[in-house]
């Protein structure tokens, strides 16, 4: 009995303990960010804030050209995630759904490019858009954030176009649709949990990247957030009040993305139940 009660609690017990690892950091940081400056700098721990204070975030965005970074931020996300699930919609059909020459060589090449650690790139890169003459600019940013994700993405939606079966595909074609006309209708409804999926990664991975900015966009003009988080940085050392008021609200946009996502894949999971 007692072997059958411990075989019970202990997978919620370690789910709990997880939980609990997983969310204190994110927890710390947010409580961090209400804290005056002396709590902050204590010895001993202020579990709570005592005094709420809102002066950390009245310097996080007093920054100059906060608005600048956001506005960049907003616009290379969002390009590169397009950019990479339209891109992706027609290579992981093409590659679920045709049978040519060299489609497995084509599938390991995604996997090594996933797997591969843009950084050791980062010279390279800079070379390329140094010769094109696009430093300080948001389209190579916006390419090589595309690039980054794509491989992912394509990998990804494969799976979930190979899932849908090719009877559904072939009627509408029967009905008189192209194939074309039958992706559009049929399979890309059918899609939508691994569209969710793979914009949410796009979109953490293009908005948290920050090597590739260090190097490329020196002027202030053309930099994103992540470099706003490096700034916080006086003759004292560190100003940890405003760094963690500042993570926490550059975490704000995808923790909203991810409830929101996270609430559209169920209902495109549910309709595509229905539908099939």
């Amino acid at each position: 009995m007692k072997r059958s009660l411990f075989g019970r609690l202990w997978p919620n017990i370690t789910a709990v303990i997880l939980f609990i690892g997983f969310v204190f950091p994110v927890y710390w940081m947010f409580a961090t960010s209400f804290k005056p400056m002396g709590d902050i700098i204590s010895e001993d721990p202020v579990w709570f804030p005592t005094d709420v204070t809102f002066e950390h975030f009245k310097t996080a965005t007093k920054v100059d050209h906060f608005w600048t970074y956001v506005t960049n931020s907003l616009i290379v996300t969002i390009l590169a995630v397009t950019f990479s699930l339209v891109i992706a919609l027609i290579g992981s059909f093409a590659l679920a759904r045709m049978r040519f020459k060299g489609r497995r060589g084509f599938i390991i090449v995604f996997m090594l490019a996933q797997m591969a650690p843009w950084e050791v790139m980062v010279i390279a890169i800079y070379m390329i858009v140094r010769d094109a003459d696009m430093l300080n600019s948001l389209v190579p940013l916006t390419a090589f954030y595309t690039m980054m994700i794509l491989p992912f993405t394509i990998l990804t939606l494969r799976g979930f176009v190979a899932a849908v079966p090719k009877e559904l595909e072939e009627s509408a074609m029967v009905d008189g649709c192209t194939r074309v006309e039958a992706f559009r209708r049929v399979i890309l409804p059918l899609l939508a949990p691994g569209l969710m999926s793979t914009s949410m990664f796009g979109f953490i991975t293009a908005w948290n990247e920050f090597a590739l900015i260090l190097v490329l966009n020196k002027d202030a003009e053309s930099q994103t957030l992540p470099l706003w988080l490096s700034s916080f940085q006086t003759q004292f050392g560190n100003d940890w009040g405003a760094t963690m008021a500042a993570s926490s609200l550059f975490a704000i946009p995808v923790l909203i993305l991810f409830v929101f996502l996270q609430r559209k894949a169920v209902s495109g999971l549910t309709a595509g139940a229905v539908k099939g």
